[in-house]
């Protein structure tokens, strides 16, 4: 139960900031139950040795988490036992007990590996009783879990087993030393000489069977949604996976990576939105980066041939089921290459991936709309198929385009405004040339593209930062990956004239003047840096958390990032007991 109002009184047991009318309440309550336990003392034990307790699954999480931390507090007082140890000495993991006893004919059913002492620690998930000498508990660490079978006949005394069964509850980290075995049953444990709280948990586990089903509260306590979901610590072992494998190889290309700052005095590297700090020592506002790409290209011209980077981009805008405002980068940048060889890049890289992810195979399922929802077959063998941006948008709109030289022009902007007004396209203001000829891509290509596919021939209005195409007037040398009608991964051959490049950032300044907040602004340091002489250059950059929601078939963003961005809850001084 929140508080009345704003909290102006400590509460001495739980330590949280609460009202004076609150206070006194939950007092009154304490004297009540304090009471009660007094009766339950005095009264005879059961016939199994155990108190007159209240029966914990009938309390709500605040009663729970009182009564718990009452019993902790007192441990902490009496420290017998301590239940905030320093160590505790673990002589395997359970994957690797599981591993090394759970073979077949090892243990026969109802007997111990005698002579063999092992320690292991973990959490309790389950508890179950046979009569008051007999325990069982799944004790799970590292995505696996074991049996422990505490009999009273392996303890030091009845006495001394009974006590330390009562301490434990489910969530508790406990270590345990003992002999691996197997119950009558035939199933792999551990049964312990001695059991030791290591780390009680204060708060009434969810579930074990029905686990933690509330979207928000996933997201909102990771380590809970961790503790009782294995598919979620599926996902993010394979988003460790799948950026260790971008990293082995770009590094066995020969590639250096590099960090480079998070803050600077100019948003650029990228069409989007900054956020905006400020240094209290200089007295500046900074931006937090959008993309690293002007720093790395900065490096191949001071002769890094070969550089990439993995880090977090920040861009201050929308949040949907594919976007989050803060996100993982993998940028690189190889000098003497051109979109071409990045293309070839993208393709093997990616082909490969999924091949290790997928036990070989190059197809994967991605249901957008959840597990019931509808099904994308996507193939991620190479060679993908590519869709020139104008010739697609002619054969699928039944227009010719202007020539790519002149959609730059406000000739080209009426014709795109016209455009997407027949075919009932949305764009909001402001309505340049860039923005309207993205939103007939999304409408028309990109849902093509389920498959992992490429887009290419640019114009060049939409990509400040890229070449010039070699053969083709008004376009540019760019491509964009897309797989499941999503953008993965955006390249180019990177434009090197700094003469060129200046004209390119004015025209961005122009639309930033018409409105236009994601236009990016003359870089002075970057300009200069190609003034000493860039070499032709193949760039290339990866949303990763966007491709691990497509791999590990999340339909929501939120769900391969660790801690995603969300509304704060609006609460007075909610009880830290409350789940």
């Amino acid at each position: 139960m929140a508080s009345e109002g704003t909290g102006t009184h400590k509460d001495p047991v739980t330590g949280e900031m609460i009202s004076k009318t609150e206070l006194k309440r939950r007092e009154k309550q304490r004297e009540r139950e304090a009471r009660k336990q007094e009766k339950a003392a005095a009264a005879p034990p059961a016939q199994d040795g155990s108190a007159n307790a209240p029966n914990e699954d009938d309390l709500n999480p605040n009663q729970y988490f009182e009564l718990r931390s009452r019993a902790i507090l007192k441990l902490k007082e009496t420290q017998d036992p301590n239940p905030y140890p320093h160590k505790f000495h673990v002589t395997k993991s359970i994957a690797d007990f599981v591993r090394e006893y759970g073979e077949d004919g090892l243990i026969a059913p109802g007997k111990k590996l005698e002579g063999v002492l092992v320690s292991l620690a973990g959490r309790i998930h389950n508890m179950r009783s046979s009569g008051s000498k007999l325990k069982f508990y799944d004790l799970h660490g590292e995505g696996t879990h074991v049996q422990i079978l505490a009999n009273a006949r392996d303890a030091a005394g009845e006495k001394t087993f009974t006590a330390t069964q009562q301490i434990f509850r489910r969530g508790d980290i406990v270590g345990v030393v003992g002999t691996p075995s197997r119950s009558q049953k035939g199933e792999l444990s551990i049964s312990p000489s001695e059991m030791v709280l290591l780390a009680p948990n204060l708060h009434q586990l969810p579930s074990g069977h029905f686990g933690l089903k509330d979207q928000e509260t996933r997201y909102r306590k990771r380590y809970l949604d961790l503790l009782l979901s294995d598919d979620t610590r599926r996902i993010f072992i394979t988003r460790s996976k799948i950026i260790n494998y971008i990293r082995r190889y770009l590094d066995a290309l020969g590639f250096l990576e590099v960090e480079t700052p998070i803050t600077s005095m100019v948003a650029g590297g990228a069409t989007a939105k900054p956020f905006v700090t400020h240094h209290n020592d200089l007295n500046l506002d900074l931006y937090l980066r959008i993309a690293p790409e002007l720093y790395l290209k900065e490096l191949t011209v001071g002769g890094l041939d070969r550089v990439y980077e993995i880090g977090r981009v920040f861009r201050n805008e929308g949040i949907d089921l594919t976007h989050n405002p803060e996100f993982t980068l993998c940028e690189f940048y190889m000098a003497y290459a051109d979109m071409y060889d990045v293309m070839e890049i993208t393709e093997d890289l990616l082909e490969g991936m999924v091949r290790y992810l997928n036990n070989g195979s190059t197809v994967m399922k991605y249901h957008p709309e959840g597990k019931d929802g509808k099904e994308l077959v996507m193939d991620f063998k190479t060679p993908w198929k590519r869709y020139d941006m104008i010739e697609t948008l002619e054969e699928k709109l039944g227009v010719k385009f202007p020539p790519s030289e002149t959609l730059h022009t406000a000739k080209a902007n009426k014709f795109l405004i016209d455009l997407c007004r027949k075919h009932g396209v949305d764009c909001s203001e402001p309505r340049t040339n860039t923005r309207l000829l993205d939103k007939l891509v999304g409408e028309f290509i990109e849902p093509l593209c389920i498959s992992p596919a490429f887009i290419v021939g640019h114009p060049q209005v939409m990509s400040p930062l890229a070449k010039n195409h070699r053969s083709r007037p008004g376009l540019c040398e760019r491509f964009e990956a897309f797989l499941c009608g999503k953008e993965i991964c955006n390249a180019y051959t990177e434009l090197n004239d700094p003469f060129e490049q200046r004209l390119r950032f004015e025209e961005q300044a122009r639309q930033k003047e018409q409105g236009d907040d994601e236009a990016q602004p003359i870089d002075e340091t970057f300009v200069n840096a190609l003034e000493h002489g860039l070499p032709p250059t193949g760039g290339w950059g990866m949303g990763v958390d966007r491709l691990v929601m497509f791999l590990t078939d999340s339909p929501n963003i939120k769900e391969v990032l660790l801690f995603p961005a969300m509304k704060p809850i609006e609460t007075n001084a909610t009880p830290s007991g409350q789940q």
